[in-house]
């Protein structure tokens, strides 16, 4: 496969940075030919003699990898592991000429791309490479981990099913007049492409206006929320556009291509889940608005399993705050999996 190793020379990770943690800038081919972008953490005291357990790590759904993915890589580092965080294709450093494009099978083949490059390195053990999916690339590890056998031990965090949301809605409250109306709008875009030669941008999850017709829009949160705004909402604003703010992520400042729910729509994640053969960590937080979500994809799981809710803990909690997210659980869970 086609890949290169760099000294990081551009450091914008938005999280606090441990300097004894090695950090290189990689770029992997993935089987669709797009150049993925991760960010390679190395343990302290690294020798490239020896031979490491190393896990893959992407998410969440519109991040890219100096937020969320890059603070559970170098933690997981801190504890041994080589790990990569790494931005989905046409996101963040990624490569694709048509940008923020989703894609549910080229983001699961992300992950798949991300256990072919530890194998080309000498270093790492190819028996001991396990992955992790942060919000919604959680659903997409899943579906790769469910034919890539290589995946040794399977995580998520706040595990959010892409395709189910953007079909049924959170908590299942879209109707089916809704998706009628969606599949017109998403029509309507398609032709405005074509005509103007153009990429629109437009909401993965369509939000509808007062009248009940699907709202498009060019950003994905305003500079401000308004005073009204939900709390889900607000949870999301506090964390891509306050406390972790990227420019290359496309939650911070920017907006999905606006016919990404079409593949979603046709192409559901997680179909054979049951059939992953690894073992299995579930985590969410206890009042998490993504935690049914967890809790449905671990029901349909076989063992070996685990279930893991945080007390207390909401759905960005789990995306930086180091007093919630349970790396204890995730490092015992690896380092018995991949020993």
């Amino acid at each position: 496969m086609k890949y290169s190793v760099k000294p990081l020379t551009e450091d914008t990770r938005v999280f606090k940075v441990n300097p004894k943690i090695e950090v290189k800038e990689v770029r992997f081919q993935n089987r669709y030919s797009f150049m993925v972008a991760g960010d390679l953490y190395l343990p302290e005291n690294f020798d490239p003699k020896n031979k490491y357990a190393a896990i893959v790590i992407s998410g969440p759904f519109g991040a890219v990898k100096e937020q969320a993915s890059g603070l559970y890589a170098q933690t997981l580092a801190e504890r041994g592991f080589v790990t990569i965080a790494f931005d989905q294709s046409t996101t963040g450093e990624s490569s694709g000429e048509i940008r923020n494009m989703a894609s549910p099978d080229i983001f699961v083949e992300d992950f798949s791309a991300a256990v072919d490059f530890f194998g080309t390195q000498e270093y790492i053990d190819r028996e001991k490479i396990g992955a992790i999916g942060i919000c919604g690339l959680g659903s997409h590890v899943l579906t790769a981990a469910s034919i890539d056998v290589r995946i040794k031990a399977v995580a998520t965090s706040v595990m959010y099913d892409m395709a189910e949301s953007m079909w049924s809605g959170l908590n299942n409250s879209k109707t089916e007049k809704e998706r009628d109306k969606e599949k017109q709008y998403l029509a309507k875009i398609r032709w405005k492409d074509v005509d103007q030669d153009v990429h629109l941008g437009g909401f993965h999850e369509l939000p509808f206006d007062e009248n009940g017709n699907p709202v498009r829009a060019d950003k994905l949160f305003p500079d401000e929320l308004p005073a009204d705004a939900d709390p889900v909402t607000t949870e999301f604003f506090n964390y891509y556009v306050k406390r972790a703010y990227h420019s290359r992520a496309i939650n911070s400042a920017m907006i999905w291509d606006a016919t990404s729910p079409w593949g979603y729509y046709n192409f559901p994640l997680q179909q054979r889940i049951e059939k992953i053969t690894a073992p299995k960590l579930i985590v969410t937080g206890e009042k998490a608005h993504s935690c049914y979500m967890a809790e449905d994809a671990y029901k349909r799981l076989t063992d070996p399993k685990e279930l893991v809710l945080v007390p207390n803990a909401t759905h960005t909690d789990l995306y930086d705050q180091m007093d919630k997210i349970p790396f204890d659980k995730f490092d015992s869970f690896f380092k018995e999996n991949l020993k």
